[in-house]
């Protein structure tokens, strides 16, 4: 089986899973930005018991661009790194005022311009903000990308190469955000949980094959507990995407 292959049928099995959602709780784009500027480092439990009191006294950017820096780090101290990430998520706001009239831009060249965003936090904002083809790599993505054969590297931007000319890209979004909920799951990082894997018949770092035919559609969740966050934002398919 080659590389193409698993990720497609990586990609099928995941999808009777999971949904493909991000578990960081959100209203619209600009708090998808923030909140996944706050998540490294850190859960996204976490971070999604300090949003709604941040978002309720901070809006929008024009409100958080001109936040008491102090007001901003007691709310988001449960998130870790407090002082820089208040200095964050104040300086893509007030970039956001500048440069793009509040608003959170839906391409790639103009997020990755913004304090705290790189192509992983732009892909995550494309993907379940705007409905536009991202494949975010993250460390459980950058771990069962490499465990499932799909490629060989540790440099998210080549992994994000990679594996998007394995799919088209309408699957990019949901395949790495399915990656995320399995990594968290199932294949962890420590001890990964492979006997009870729906990946593990062709898995190559499987520890365990599974016995008879497994058909890619009739996986069962078995222990896997979906606790996902809410994705209230519409998809703008005629909104322009990234290039990659």
């Amino acid at each position: 089986m080659t590389a193409k292959d698993r990720a497609r049928l990586a990609a099928e099995r995941l999808k009777a899973l999971y949904p493909a959602v991000s578990e960081l709780e959100h209203k619209n784009a600009f708090q998808m930005l923030v909140a996944t500027i706050l998540s490294a480092q850190t859960t996204d439990r976490s971070v999604n018991a300090v949003t709604p009191a941040l978002f309720a006294k901070y809006p929008d950017a024009a409100a958080l661009a001109h936040a008491n820096p102090a007001d901003v780090e007691a709310i988001i101290k449960p998130t870790g790194f407090f002082h820089v990430k208040a200095k964050t998520i104040i300086g893509a706001s007030a970039a956001l005022v500048e440069r793009f009239h509040g608003e959170v831009p839906p391409r790639m060249e103009d997020l990755v311009t913004l304090p705290g965003v790189g192509r992983k936090t732009a892909n995550v904002v494309l993907g379940v903000a705007f409905g536009i083809p991202g494949f975010a790599v993250d460390t459980h993505v950058k771990r069962l990308t490499r465990r499932l054969g799909l490629t060989k590297s540790t440099d998210p931007v080549k992994i994000e190469r990679e594996v998007t000319r394995m799919l088209p890209p309408e699957e990019w979004t949901g395949f790495s955000l399915r990656l995320i909920l399995h990594g968290r799951r199932i294949c962890v990082a420590r001890a990964p949980r492979c006997p009870d894997c729906v990946l593990n018949d062709f898995c190559p770092s499987s520890t365990v094959r599974a016995k008879g035919r497994r058909h890619p559609l009739t996986a069962t969740a078995a222990s896997v507990r979906l606790a996902h966050g809410r994705r209230t934002v519409a998809k703008h398919p005629n909104r322009p995407g990234t290039r990659h």
